[in-house]
């Protein structure tokens, strides 16, 4: 994961990039299981998690609730959000193009924290597969303190399509 150079006062910026050896139908088809979903968000450190799937043709929409710890927000942050947070998660997949590639809207929000994350993915053929990107912005509107929030949360971002990229590539391979 990759965070841009910062503005004073603009949001963090965020992208990445995970390269599968599966084609983007493949990877989909992945992206919407139900199992590769919850095995990701157990692997992220969720205390707790529901998934959701919803298809509409070739277009879907991927909700996921999760608890998490906040051992990512910095210490002194912590005592404004508690133990855990709970964090609702939706990425709407548009159905494929000819070529296979497909884009989606991503927003990610924490419940009674004001930092929202918000993005696009894109899954693109390549020789080898396919590669999924990430593209986002995450936003905190805490005054004084929403810069490091902001940093820490586009860490997380990171955390996370680390873990996808390992879940990922195992579910691919066990198929």
């Amino acid at each position: 994961m990759r965070a841009a150079d910062q503005t004073p006062g603009a949001p963090v910026h965020f992208s990445a990039t995970i390269d599968y050896p599966a084609d983007p139908l493949t990877v989909a088809a992945m992206l919407a299981d139900e199992e590769f979903v919850a095995r990701k968000m157990a692997a992220t450190g969720a205390l707790e998690h529901a998934e959701e799937i919803h298809r509409d043709g070739g277009a879907f929409t991927v909700t996921s609730r999760i608890k998490m710890p906040t051992t990512s927000i910095p210490a002194r942050f912590r005592s404004l959000v508690g133990e855990s947070l709970d964090v609702r998660l939706v990425e709407a997949w548009e159905g494929p193009a000819a070529d296979g590639s497909r884009g989606s809207t991503l927003a990610l929000d924490i419940q009674g924290v004001p930092v929202r994350v918000t993005g696009t993915q894109r899954l693109t053929p390549t020789a080898e597969g396919c590669r999924e990107t990430y593209d986002g912005e995450v936003t905190a509107s805490i005054p004084l303190f929403g810069k490091p929030i902001e940093e820490a949360a586009a860490r997380t971002v990171g955390d996370v399509v680390d873990v996808e990229r390992r879940i990922g590539l195992e579910f691919l391979a066990a198929r």
